[in-house]
């Protein structure tokens, strides 16, 4: 199916990416798997604190976050919709730098340094 060229971004997008606004069943094949990473994350955050009997926000919890909010903002850029790119746009980034912290955190203290100021 042809690119549409109209709505927010796709007059200008469409020129250089144009597979990003093809009708596919795929399209809506990514944006649900998308919004079940992303909601999955609270229902796995929900079963660990429960587990645990107190509130917990496992490692996984962020790497859900990303790849989902990656996924949603991809799908959302097919859909042309203002207010879902703005709603999203920014999360993939905030999403991804908890992880590199979490990850620099957990070197830092695995490396024998436990200020974590370093």
């Amino acid at each position: 199916m042809p690119p549409h060229t109209h709505g927010f971004l796709a007059p200008y997008l469409s020129l250089y990416i144009p597979w990003l606004y093809w009708g596919s069943l795929w399209w809506t094949v990514l944006g649900t798997i998308g919004t079940l990473t992303f909601s999955g994350r609270f229902v796995l955050q929900w079963l660990q604190s429960e587990k645990a009997k107190k509130v917990v926000v496992p490692t996984i919890f962020w790497h859900l976050s990303f790849w989902g909010s990656v996924m949603n903002t991809i799908y959302f850029l097919h859909l042309d919709a203002m207010p879902p790119i703005l709603g999203n746009i920014f999360l993939p980034f905030l999403y991804g730098r908890n992880l590199y912290l979490l990850y620099k955190h957990q070197s830092i203290h695995s490396a024998g340094d436990t200020d974590g100021d370093k």
